[in-house]
């Protein structure tokens, strides 16, 4: 006789014990048009014992910290009158979900049975979609590069068997549905598909129907203690930072040959500015492939360009690259072949460098609406975007230093003037970002995330910030201005160490804003998640 595995093992125990157990057969009619299965999970049942966890994680032979169904544990009352309350929750197979939309490489497909289904093969570990979820439903796996997250054993309902969680949970607590999504939408939602502290179901419209049970008081997160920072995505801090100086020392250096050829008496930008600039971007893009679990496969991520920020972004900054890269070919061919092929003082010049940079701006853009999702409240406001384009004053700071190195000091004038105006636009988005956290309000729905990224904020992380707040007016502002009293003075080496030491520590200035950008964000998740595992 064939030995049973221990999940099955487990059942039988249960079965022989009189215990009460999920059923292996699916007592359901088979779907008819318009139909589709869903989760019902009935919280006065559940006793928290993770049964479901388990099973899950055996049946799809997953590492302990890869855990497509979780338990969340709330409290409520006070003492001695306490409710304990669980919420064993997978994926709600939304009808509308975010994963989907997201994901750059659609790798999710909604089947016509409602299952929110994830293409292993074609997915590059990217993690978007544990980002864009709001309940961090889909997770990495480290092992194998990819996020996975659950399919409702799909290929146990083609056989007509309930999948591991019903079969396991000894309370009955989860079962199988059946469903019409335009009677669920039409008012039903709103009564049974909500419990505490889950998200907002207008963001995802989840399809899971919840039994809750009668409690008295407040309901608080088990975990509520517990606070710790985000991941770091170290690739992604220099990345981002990296292609905003860029496209910023682009824009100067576009600005420069626009003054130029209409007459102003400033010196027209050369091969070696126009290679300054591409450096960052050349440097910070390959680095994004260091956040992905399967890079080989980082060009397709270009491939859902028509709901995917993430697919935009990739694609408008991949063609940026290539576009700085024709402008310093241009300025590098008459250097080699002692003619132009293009008149740096063209129209024609002035016309390629402006759609370079329209693309470039559009791909900063682009990156920065791929952190202003939902799931993220710390991340969702129009600051994000300020912030990120802000960061290319370090660019107009380059610009000036190279144009410096090649004698152009009017010039240098000039494109200081306007980095001291572009360095105060991102203090004052810093400046916005304290006074917004000092301002919270306590009946705001996102109110327990954002005063957790507070905390971590101004607490964990409160010499950090003074330091990120500090070094931007002293790089940022009071060393350009130095610099400027310097190239005044006609003291050009002074003023090119000065300004070399602006760029450097306005470089670290933004590293440490971008770091604590990632780490004190707090997503919205699942309630008590004390075993998220690998969740990120």
């Amino acid at each position: 006789m064939q030995d049973k595995t221990p999940l099955e093992s487990f059942i039988h125990y249960k079965t022989e014990t009189g215990m009460q157990c999920g059923n292996y057969q699916i007592d359901l009619p088979p779907l008819k048009k318009g139909e589709q299965y869903r989760f019902h999970f009935d919280m006065t049942a559940c006793v928290g014992c993770h049964c479901c966890e388990v099973a899950c994680n055996e049946q799809n032979n997953n590492l302990p910290d890869v855990k497509w169904r979780r338990v969340g544990e709330m409290e409520a009352g006070v003492f001695p009158n306490v409710s304990q309350l669980f919420n064993s929750m997978s994926c709600n197979h939304c009808i509308d979900p975010e994963c989907l939309k997201g994901c750059p490489t659609n790798s999710y497909i909604k089947f016509e049975n409602g299952i929110v289904f994830h293409d292993d093969d074609v997915c590059i570990g990217c993690q978007y979609c544990t980002w864009n979820c709001p309940y961090e439903v889909p997770v990495f796996n480290q092992d194998r590069g990819i996020v996975t997250k659950c399919h409702m054993c799909h290929e146990k309902l083609d056989e007509g068997q309930t999948p591991a969680c019903v079969q396991a949970c000894p309370a009955g607590a989860i079962e199988i549905e059946i469903f019409r999504p335009d009677e669920w939408l039409d008012g039903q939602i709103e009564k049974e598909g909500v419990a505490p502290h889950l998200p907002d179901i207008s963001i995802t419209k989840p399809t899971t129907r919840y039994t809750l049970p009668e409690f008295k008081g407040e309901v608080k997160p088990a975990d509520e203690r517990i606070l710790k920072p985000a991941h770091a995505e170290l690739p992604l801090v220099f990345m981002t930072v990296l292609t905003q100086i860029s496209v910023g020392g682009f824009m100067a250096m576009f600005l420069g040959t626009l003054l130029h050829n209409i007459g102003f008496n400033l010196a027209a930008p050369n091969f070696w500015l126009a290679l300054a600039v591409f450096l960052p971007a050349a440097i910070g893009l390959p680095l994004s492939a260091l956040h992905l679990g399967r890079p080989g496969l980082a060009m397709t991520a270009m491939k859902n360009l028509k709901t995917s920020w993430l697919s935009r972004e990739a694609a408008a900054l991949g063609a940026y690259a290539g576009g700085a890269t024709l402008v310093a070919l241009l300025y590098l061919y008459p250097m080699l072949i002692g003619k132009n092929l293009i008149d740096p003082n063209s129209f024609f010049m002035t016309l390629i460098q402006a759609v370079v940079l329209l693309i470039g701006l559009y791909g900063i853009y682009a990156q920065s609406r791929i952190y202003r999702i939902k799931a993220r409240p710390a991340w969702n406001r129009k600051s994000t975007t300020g912030r990120f384009f802000g960061s290319g004053y370090i660019g107009f700071l380059l610009t000036a230093f190279v144009m410096l190195l090649s004698g152009a000091e009017r010039s240098v004038m000039a494109i200081l003037a306007l980095s001291l105006l572009y360095g105060l636009y991102q203090l004052y988005m810093i400046y916005e970002e304290i006074n917004f956290y000092k301002h919270l309000d306590k009946e705001d729905p996102l109110f327990y995330q954002l005063n957790r990224s507070r905390i971590l904020l101004q607490e964990h992380f409160g010499r950090l910030k003074k330091t990120r707040l500090f070094s931007l007016a002293i790089f940022a502002l009071m060393l350009p201005i130095v610099a400027i009293v310097l190239v005044a003075s006609q003291a050009v080496t002074a003023a090119a160490i000065v300004l070399g030491i602006a760029i450097i520590g306005a470089f670290l200035s933004e590293i440490i804003g971008r770091y604590l950008f990632f780490v004190t964000v707090v997503p919205l998740g699942l309630a008590g998640n004390f075993f998220a595992g690998n969740q990120r």
